[in-house]
């Protein structure tokens, strides 16, 4: 089926800023609560956020097979679950309902009214109920980068990391949406040259930007997906802060990983930008160091995305100061690997499950995705647009991500995830 919605001469007769991140070639899909507190499935173009329940029950997707409460719910599980022609079918209409030369909808007054939202009147929620979370480590500078702070500077990368995508399973009850605060969290560290651990909270809160890919219902289990099937079943994206407590981490995670110093928060921006939609952007993953396996081999290395990355710190009271730019094209292991890798043991993969890159970092200074790295463990802190320094995050401080892929065509963003960190928790 051809990808109609991404003709970058199509124009839209809502009224949309020149350099949005939805234009009419994004049609991302998300899930929000509208002005009469109904939730509801949706997509954005421009600033306004568009009810697909209320189109579909109006009749707008006469003609493509979808049952009628597929977007009344509150997740998009059962539509990601309907797989990859349904969703090019139902973008592919949005497209031409909202096209400049279509004035069905535009020229009624009242389905508009019951259609259209502008953002204000909305509240993003969760756009998936995530069952399983898998968290990766796959750029090989954050790698590098980490193994030269606490292992052998000569010998950084562990022996198995450029022959496997590694990674682990997280917790998916923290995952939370762009907007919510996360509580700086507590647990046991151990001081720098004490003997016994002690209790309290983290003094190392860190972000960790990433990038993560939602699933389909893709496998049975123990049914593996080959390399070149995986992006059939891979929904869209949306950027991923996974929050990191360092000091909690560095304690917890021999022998058997991240836990608590993982598991407190993870946040995400609520769009989630279709595969489809990134297709003009698509770009080679870094050569291979090592040969690879037959299973990690593609027949096309054009496997990852250029998708342009920024992260801003937000003091109480103060303004942004943007501490990295980077881009997922850095990823030395990418979605398709990634998910095959996942699988090949055949592990069961559900609509839904979400699959986070691992923190994202450039080869310079400036395109780290962590303040682990910004700051070098803390021994050059970062100094912001107000005069203060970070070595970590510090409480009521914002963190802002953003990313969109642009060409001399057509913009297409994600918005950002825009989280607060609070104090550490306590009842009233």
């Amino acid at each position: 089926m051809s990808l109609l919605a991404n003709d970058p001469k199509r124009k839209t007769w809502l009224d949309i800023p020149d350099n949005t991140d939805f234009p009419i070639q994004n049609i991302p899909f998300g899930v929000f609560l509208t002005r009469d507190d109904i939730i509801t499935i949706g997509t954005r173009i421009g600033d306004y956020a568009i009810d697909l329940g209320a189109l579909h029950q109006l009749g707008y997707f006469e003609g493509i097979p979808l049952t009628d409460d597929i977007f009344l719910q509150d997740t998009l599980n059962d539509f990601i679950a309907d797989g990859r022609k349904t969703w090019r079918s139902v973008r592919n209409r949005i497209a031409e309902i909202f096209d400049a030369n279509n004035d069905k909808l535009k020229n009624n007054k009242d389905h508009c009214k019951t259609v259209l939202f502008k953002l204000d009147e909305i509240e993003m929620q969760m756009p998936v109920q995530v069952g399983d979370y898998t968290d990766f480590y796959s750029s090989k500078e954050h790698a590098t980068n980490v193994g030269k702070m606490f292992r052998d500077p000569e010998n950084a990368l562990l022996p198995n990391w450029l022959h496997i995508p590694v990674g682990y399973h997280g917790r998916s009850s923290s995952i939370i949406p762009s907007g919510i605060p996360v509580h700086r969290p507590q647990g046991q560290k151990l001081p720098k040259g004490a003997d016994e651990p002690i209790f309290g909270p983290s003094r190392l809160v860190d972000f960790e930007l990433e990038m993560a890919f939602i699933t389909t219902a893709a496998n049975h289990l123990g049914q593996a997906i080959p390399i070149d099937e995986a992006e059939n079943n891979i929904f869209g994206m949306v950027i991923f802060n996974d929050w990191s407590a360092r000091d909690i981490q560095k304690w917890e995670y021999v022998p058997l990983g991240p836990f608590l110093a993982k598991s407190f928060a993870s946040s995400i921006s609520p769009w989630i930008v279709t595969l489809d939609a990134l297709e003009p952007f698509r770009t080679e993953s870094p050569k291979p160091i090592k040969p690879l396996l037959p299973y990690l081999k593609s027949k096309d290395n054009k496997k990852s995305f250029d998708i342009n990355l920024e992260v801003g710190i937000t003091p109480k009271n103060s303004t942004e100061t943007v501490v990295s730019h980077t881009n997922f094209k850095y990823m030395y292991w990418n979605m398709s690997q990634q998910l095959s890798h996942h699988t090949v043991n055949g592990c069961p993969v559900n609509s839904g499950d979400m699959m986070a890159s691992g923190t994202i970092s450039g080869p310079t200074p400036d395109s780290y995705g962590s303040m682990l790295e910004l700051s070098w463990r803390g021994e050059k802190p970062l100094k912001l647009n107000d005069g203060t320094e970070r070595k970590f995050i510090e409480d009521h401080d914002t963190v802002t991500m953003r990313g969109f892929c642009q060409n001399h065509e057509v913009r297409i963003g994600f918005g950002e995830v825009s989280t607060k960190l609070l104090p550490v928790f306590k009842d009233k």
